[in-house]
């Protein structure tokens, strides 16, 4: 029942938060110079044929009454249509949201293991290891995205010419139809996952180590492999898989700025075309939906933690 009550405070928030962000992506896209009229009029419409198209798209109407309609169409389940070709955001949505989340989830699949490994290692280790493994982790967090994909292309594509330098994916097709496309991408995303989310176990297994229970242990003579698996592991297993969403929601992020640059199919590239276009229901759709699939992550990620603490106390 305590597990229950906790999910239920969790998602009450997350709701309440969902609400507060949608209402800030919709006032940042209102206060950005220029408006969607240019894109849907053209460049040689007369004034009165702005102006209908003003009128058509609602932009006469002030934002707190747009962003209210838009409210009262999203609780029904319509996000509306777009401005640019009023295709429906829900549409976009079901076309290009699996992209992105095949690619995180083939992130996550690369990036958790190895940073459970290192995190493991550089908190039991210590030493000239845990130095060499921190101090590289916190240089490539502090390099930018679209860094990271320039040098990777820079050596896999155009030097050793072993991959597509952009991600083409065959009309009507998915990424798993160019596997080849989904490398850099993914590599980018995991170079970036795996600095954080190793920083972030670090921390956790040298607290869980330093326990009297994981001393106690040592004293016993346990050592090595085995007092990281059956000792260390599970009581660090509820900071780790919140270490991890953290990780995961941060890739959302990061997904946005890798998907562009390497021309991916996701819907990071959508809501990029979307805020050039100043396309606001486009925008307001793409940018609620990622929040609410990170704020989904993170309460699973949460409960999860909650569960896997309390099953922890009770082995003790």
């Amino acid at each position: 029942m305590n597990l229950l009550a906790f999910a239920g405070r969790r998602l009450a928030g997350a709701a309440v938060l969902l609400a507060v962000l949608s209402a800030a992506v919709f006032a940042a896209t209102a206060v950005l110079p220029g408006d969607a009229v240019s894109a849907v009029a053209g460049t040689d419409a007369t004034t009165e044929q702005r102006a209908d198209v003003r009128h058509e798209l609602g932009l006469d109407r002030s934002a707190a009454e747009r962003y209210a309609s838009w409210a009262a169409d999203a609780l029904r389940g319509d996000l509306g249509r777009g401005f640019v070709g009023e295709r429906p955001v829900s549409e976009v949505l079901a076309t290009r949201l699996p992209d992105s989340l095949l690619l995180a989830g083939l992130t996550l699949a690369v990036t958790a293991p190895l940073a459970t490994l290192l995190g493991l290692w550089t908190g039991l280790r210590g030493g000239a290891a845990d130095r060499l493994v921190s101090t590289g982790a916190h240089i490539l967090a502090a390099v930018p995205e679209f860094v990271v994909a320039a040098l990777l292309t820079a050596v896999l594509a155009v030097g050793l010419d072993l991959l597509p330098r952009v991600s083409v994916i065959p009309l009507g097709g998915t990424p798993l139809d160019v596997p080849r496309a989904l490398v850099l991408p993914v590599l980018t995303l995991s170079a970036v996952g795996l600095a954080v989310a190793t920083r972030l176990l670090r921390v956790s297994v040298a607290d869980t180590a330093a326990t009297p229970y994981c001393e106690a242990a040592r004293l016993n003579g346990v050592r090595g492999a085995r007092l990281a698996l059956r000792h260390v592991l599970p009581n660090a297993a509820g900071p780790a898989v919140q270490a991890l969403t953290l990780t995961t929601g941060a890739l959302v992020g990061s997904a946005v700025v890798v998907e562009n640059v390497y021309d991916y199919p996701g819907i990071g590239r959508e809501l990029r075309l979307a805020v050039a276009a100043r396309d606001v229901p486009m925008v307001q759709g793409i940018a609620t939906a990622l929040v609410a699939v990170m704020l989904a992550v993170l309460l699973l990620g949460d409960v999860c933690a909650r569960l896997l603490d309390t099953t922890g106390r009770n082995a003790r």
